[in-house]
């Protein structure tokens, strides 16, 4: 695996219910600085996302947000920024977060975090990528994801090696020695098991 220059992150713009949601993402954010990793997030100075940035930011790291024109006042683009991207639509956003960033990392979201995870493990499935995805499993916030991904194997509709296409942290300090040493996954799955 080349070095990683920039992460992007999928997470919540909004804090959810627990403290430590915050707790971890500000981790994740100072963690990304101290490696000198560039974080690029989806431009929101609320939530998880406002929480991320802030930290990098704090830490005197850099952040690239990407925001669509018509979330600029639901989520408040952010503007402490090193730079914030305005496009013109969601499509837009999730292509130019993929070109800039060489791994992704998915803290605690909803809806719109898991759409932006399951395009980036789609991507990777069908080969056109092969950049590391993470999801930092918290206080087991993703192991209903884990029981899913299985559910789709048992039933045939992921084949085995659809495992190989994400991992799972559990703590802030493992994601980026995780992100470096993440083998490919060089696996041709057929069509009909997407």
């Amino acid at each position: 695996m080349a070095a990683i220059g920039s992460v992007c992150v999928y997470c919540g713009s909004s804090m959810g219910a627990s403290p430590r949601y915050r707790e971890v993402a500000r981790a994740l954010g100072r963690a990304l600085a101290a490696h000198g990793i560039r974080l690029i997030f989806g431009g929101g100075g609320i939530g998880l996302m406002g929480e991320v940035a802030d930290a990098v930011m704090a830490a005197g790291g850099q952040a690239i947000g990407v925001i669509p024109d018509l979330l600029q006042k639901r989520e408040k683009g952010h503007r402490g920024i090193t730079e914030l991207c305005v496009v013109a639509s969601m499509h837009e956003r999730k292509n130019l977060m993929f070109e800039l960033s060489d791994a992704f990392v998915i803290l605690p979201g909803g809806f719109g975090t898991l759409d932006e995870a399951f395009e980036m493990m789609t991507w990777r499935q069908l080969g056109m990528h092969d950049k590391p995805i993470l999801f930092l499993n918290m206080d087991g916030y993703w192991d209903p994801l884990d029981q899913l991904v299985d559910h789709f194997i048992r039933e045939g509709f992921v084949a085995e090696s659809g495992r190989r296409l994400f991992a799972m942290a559990t703590r802030v300090e493992d994601v980026i020695p995780m992100l470096i040493h993440e083998p490919t996954v060089a696996v041709a799955t057929p069509v009909e098991r997407l």
